[in-house]
């Protein structure tokens, strides 16, 4: 087992070792038997994040047709994966007993967004969207801020790069139209 970005590994950890270890800050995720730790998110990369989630809650969460999660640990298909977003149906929330939202999401996301940081592997988070697509997720995006383009990856595992005006493919129950500059359009604070 190797631990990448700013730690090293003695021993092979299973998944549920992995998942039982304390937190680290970043958070690390645990992808084909490695422990890879995220990169600190900046500010463009927060700034998307949080907009990008209010946008999806605002016209999702309402009726409860879907609910945004940043930041939110998934685990399933081997993995434990932390999408920037995890975007999950309303029916699919694991709920506990009590009727509260669980802690534990073992299950893939509907859709799954992640933001380039500067100076992160774009194969290592392109991995990541099509291991989800893999696992059932309907889309992923891979939103580049230095490039302002995103790659879309649907459930097929077809890749699209889209920019300027492209409207944005969405979970066909969500009543979101967005484009890529409107995306980008939230960097600009004015």
């Amino acid at each position: 087992m190797r631990i990448n970005h700013q730690t090293t590994a003695t021993q092979a950890l299973t998944l549920e070792e992995f998942l039982n270890l304390p937190e680290t800050q970043p958070p690390s995720e645990f992808i084909n038997g490695d422990i890879i730790q995220k990169h600190t998110p900046q500010g463009q990369h927060s700034l998307i994040q949080i907009e990008l989630c209010k946008a999806i809650d605002r016209v999702a969460k309402p009726n409860k047709i879907a609910k945004a999660f940043p930041e939110l640990r998934c685990t399933f298909g081997g993995d434990s994966i932390i999408p920037d977003i995890a975007v999950f149906r309303w029916a699919r929330i694991p709920i506990e007993p009590s009727g509260k939202i669980a802690n534990r999401f073992e299950i893939h996301p509907d859709w799954a967004i992640e933001i380039l940081s500067p100076d992160q592997r774009q194969t290592k988070v392109l991995s990541n969207l099509l291991h989800c697509s893999r696992h059932g997720t309907e889309f992923g995006w891979l939103i580049d801020p230095e490039v302002e383009s995103i790659l879309v990856i649907d459930s097929t595992q077809r890749v699209e790069l889209l920019s300027g005006t492209s409207r944005l493919p969405i979970l066909r129950e969500i009543e979101l139209e967005l484009t890529v500059d409107q995306v980008f359009d939230w960097l600009t604070l004015g």
